[in-house]
């Protein structure tokens, strides 16, 4: 069913915004200068369009799957199932010919399960994650000796979204790559403890195409493209957020989910596995 949300977009008088992130916990709040426009936009069913979503054309795709872990929060578990199949819903959509997971963000909704898990808020401001800059220095901030060789190779980075129980609140919804045009992307410093990054937040354009899937349930997981290389038509990235759908009942549980980043890199000459973990 199609619904409607107000969405947080960069006004256009926007000082440089700057992005730091939060510390899990429950006072985990989303701290982002700048100026912003709330517009309320039509957000299209994804489940009931005629079409087949792929990483490389809209940016996103969704994937079943039915995950062989039982507790998410299970370290153990998550190091040797979850990021095993991260990869490999990774290396199927991308063609990766080698995989890495770097990193993980838990969140909920819900103060006191914040608390407990020490899991982050829904991002509720329409932002990618990488820059043309920020994506390759991911790369030398993590991959040590190999980063450069790496970098010789076309790669991309892919966020795998998943539910920890359905979702009844607060989805994601992704615009379609190909409505996006390079101007609506603003870089903002990202000033984390260790480390400056860099991603984009954006500017209202009415020709955005906003697409969301309702009440993911756990079998499922979003791919979604937050890099790309190449500049070859393909997407590159994939702007996204969190918001309130129209839709949602009043008693709706808060969302829970994990992102899991994974680096993709689609080198054909080099003799390296197939999936690797993180």
């Amino acid at each position: 069913m199609n619904t409607r949300g107000t969405l947080s977009f960069l006004a256009e008088n926007s000082s440089a915004p700057i992005y730091r992130p939060s510390v899990g916990g429950a006072k985990a709040r989303l701290d982002l200068s700048g100026n912003y426009l709330k517009r309320e936009v039509e957000i299209l069913d994804g489940r009931d369009l005629l079409e087949a979503f792929s990483v490389h054309e809209q940016g996103f795709q969704l994937v079943k799957h039915k995950s062989a872990v039982n507790d998410i929060y299970d370290m153990g578990q998550r190091t040797q199932l979850h990021d095993v199949e991260c990869c490999e819903l990774v290396t199927t959509a991308t063609d990766a010919t080698y995989t890495h997971v770097f990193d993980h963000t838990l969140r909920s909704s819900d103060s006191s399960r914040r608390k407990e898990k020490r899991s982050r808020e829904p991002t509720t401001v329409i932002h990618n994650d990488y820059t043309p800059r920020s994506g390759p220095q991911r790369v030398r901030d993590l991959m040590g000796n190999e980063a450069e060789t790496l970098l010789q190779s076309h790669f991309a980075i892919i966020n795998v979204w998943r539910p920890i129980r359905t979702v009844d609140s607060f989805p994601l919804t992704m615009c379609d790559a190909r409505t996006v045009q390079p101007e609506v992307l603003i870089r903002a410093e990202r000033r984390a403890k260790n480390r400056i990054g860099e991603i984009y937040v954006v500017l209202f354009d009415p020709k955005q195409r906003w697409i969301y899937f309702p009440t993911m349930k756990t079998d499922e997981a979003l791919l979604i493209k937050t890099y790309d290389s190449r500049e070859d038509g393909r997407a590159r990235w994939c702007i996204h957020t969190a918001f309130d759908a129209d839709i949602t009942k009043p008693n709706a549980r808060p969302r829970e989910s994990i992102e899991t980043r994974v680096f993709a890199f689609i080198a054909p000459n080099q003799a390296q596995p197939k999936v690797a973990g993180p």
